[in-house]
């Protein structure tokens, strides 16, 4: 399975952005999908995830302001990103637990985009 996200950018604190995370490969054997960002000199850490059935997990930082979402016609898995501020500003990673097998688990990581929110 191959990521590819898109959608970062430079917004004002208060403002809106969408990422896209494009799957290829043998998106069929993704079994939950998510959003992690790494603000410098931090670690990575988890902002949302969701499963093949839709549900949804979210960090209590993100609660509220953020959405995860999927399009499974598309292999496309989205964030809405909403009232943000500088805190948020991270470089956001896609990730996918994939199981190619019963026995087999492993987790792909798209390339990372880049948020930038000014205060």
């Amino acid at each position: 399975v191959q990521l590819v996200e898109s959608g970062g950018g430079l917004v004002q604190a208060g403002g809106s952005l969408r990422l896209s995370c494009a799957a290829s490969g043998s998106v069929f054997n993704i079994v939950a999908m998510g959003w992690y960002r790494q603000a410098p000199g931090k670690q990575r850490g988890l902002v949302a995830t969701i499963t093949s059935g839709g549900s949804t997990n979210y960090a209590d930082s993100v609660k509220g302001r953020f959405t995860i979402s999927r399009d499974n016609a598309k292999n496309t898995m989205y964030l809405e990103m909403n009232s943000l501020k500088p805190e948020d500003t991270a470089v956001y990673y896609c990730n996918a637990g994939v199981a190619p097998s019963v026995e087999a688990y492993v987790e792909e990581w798209g390339q990372g985009t880049l948020v930038t929110v000014s205060s």
